[in-house]
């Protein structure tokens, strides 16, 4: 599985660009803003996304979604419908979050877990992760060994629980029985910051250690 990266807006979200490598169909995860710039970058690897896929549904990993998905006509699919509320209150998101005035939306299809999503020849599968937000998935592609993990995990880091329904030992819970259940060897792809894996965060992230807090 190819992954191209696009940081965008302020916060620095990696928008993310899967490529199956054999029939060269796309999915963008998580295109929280700058649509006009995830656009170029698809325009220049000459690809034409299928579908948008979402972690979870806080704004800054939304912003982009309805714009690409009319520019595109694809859907949007996911997140788990656990977090319908933080789409339907993507107005009060953008306030909060210092954006432009968002419009709520639905996806036009909700994941859970155990779920599959083809891309191309690539199979994802989909594992439930709250905690960040009740509704919070990743996408594992178990072939390349490769998971997006949206704000579960970050290199020496894991993702707030302190906005509304964020709930610290669910978070745990889920890194320690979704992700740290994955091969060492897994590349994990983080919705902020640089790539990390499974083993190393196993190793050494201070907050699932016990070393922090």
């Amino acid at each position: 599985m190819q992954v191209l990266t696009i940081p965008v807006t302020p916060f620095m979200q990696n928008c993310r660009v899967l490529v199956c490598p054999t029939s060269r169909i796309t999915a963008i995860v998580d295109p929280g803003g700058e649509p006009e710039k995830i656009i170029a970058r698809l325009t220049e690897e000459g690809l034409k996304p299928k579908m948008i896929l979402l972690t979870h549904a806080h704004l800054d990993h939304v912003g982009a979604s309805t714009i690409l998905g009319e520019y595109y006509d694809i859907e949007i699919i996911g997140p788990h419908k656990d977090d319908l509320f933080w789409l339907e209150a993507l107005p009060m998101q953008s306030q909060m979050f210092g954006f432009e005035n968002h419009a709520a939306f639905l996806p036009s299809s909700w994941l859970n877990d155990g779920d599959t999503v083809e891309v191309g020849k690539l199979k994802l599968e989909v594992r439930h992760c709250p905690g960040h937000t009740p509704g919070h998935v990743v996408f594992y592609e178990p072939v390349s060994q490769q998971v997006l993990v949206g704000d579960v995990l970050f290199k020496g880091s894991v993702g707030r629980t302190d906005f509304p329904k964020g709930d610290a030992a669910k978070l745990k819970h889920s890194i320690e029985s979704k992700l740290f259940s994955l091969p060492n060897e897994v590349v994990v792809h983080s919705g902020h910051g640089e790539n990390t894996t499974i083993g190393y965060e196993k190793a050494t992230n201070p907050f699932m250690s016990g070393r922090f807090g």
